[in-house]
């Protein structure tokens, strides 16, 4: 289900990247979880097989319905981790959509928070995101679950796994060095309808048409780090200019 991505340098140093910091991490996971997260690694880098029976460990995942989380969810479950997603109640959600059997989480005050930066004519994404991860991180701890992952993209290095109060944070798709494609080919989402947002980052967009231009900033900070292709990144991004 993982592809390999022996022979692609860039992939290879991001995921000796991870290796190094899995280690500065190892005495929180236990020897159990960091050496399947490693034989994952080694997996994704050279194709080693290595046993995927079941493990008695729970972990948490931040779970929106979309293709990041979706084939974080996927991944995991293969690995033999067991798996508990967790979803922000937020409006722009359609629970009814959701594949997966979620734990659901209010986000205090957030519709007023937006509405708050909306009139200030400031960006909601970045603010969206903390709030959320804010609560799916004290959910997890209230359940006694010591990692939690998400879909995260981007970070790399000491970013796509790291201590945090009391909790590990696992950004899987970053972690492994996975790109868009190989999210969507891990899940066989073969229509995947390729769009930029929420419907409530279109309707503020309308208010506050700046926000276009940070979103057309991460797309292409996306297209830099090799996970997202240029024809991807072009449909996504004459998608935001007719937001």
């Amino acid at each position: 289900m993982l592809p390999v991505a022996r022979g692609d340098f860039i992939r290879e140093f991001r995921l000796r990247a991870s290796l190094r910091a899995l280690e500065r991490v190892k005495d929180y996971l236990g020897e159990k979880v960091y050496t399947r997260l490693r034989e994952l690694l080694y997996y994704r880098l050279e194709g080693k097989e290595f046993p995927r029976g079941k493990i008695d460990f729970k972990m948490a995942v931040a779970y929106s319905g979309g293709s990041d989380s979706s084939a974080t969810v996927k991944i995991l479950r293969w690995a033999g981790f067991d798996v508990i997603p967790i979803t922000a109640k937020l409006p722009q959600i359609d629970w009814s959509k959701l594949e997966e059997e979620t734990v659901f989480v209010e986000v205090p005050g957030y519709m007023e928070e937006m509405k708050r930066l909306i009139e200030k004519r400031a960006p909601i994404c970045g603010r969206c995101h903390s709030m959320v991860m804010q609560t799916v991180e004290r959910k997890a701890r209230e359940l006694g679950i010591k990692v939690l992952a998400t879909g995260d993209m981007l970070s790399v290095g000491s970013g796509s796994i790291y201590y945090k109060d009391g909790i590990i944070i696992l950004n899987l798709p970053a972690f492994l060095a996975l790109s868009k494609p190989e999210l969507l080919d891990i899940l066989n989402w073969k229509k995947y309808e390729l769009k930029f947002g929420c419907p409530l980052w279109r309707e503020a967009v309308k208010k506050v048409p700046i926000m276009k231009r940070f979103a057309i900033q991460r797309i292409l900070r996306e297209v830099r780090a090799g996970v997202l292709p240029r024809d991807m990144a072009r449909e996504l991004i004459m998608d935001v200019l007719k937001s």
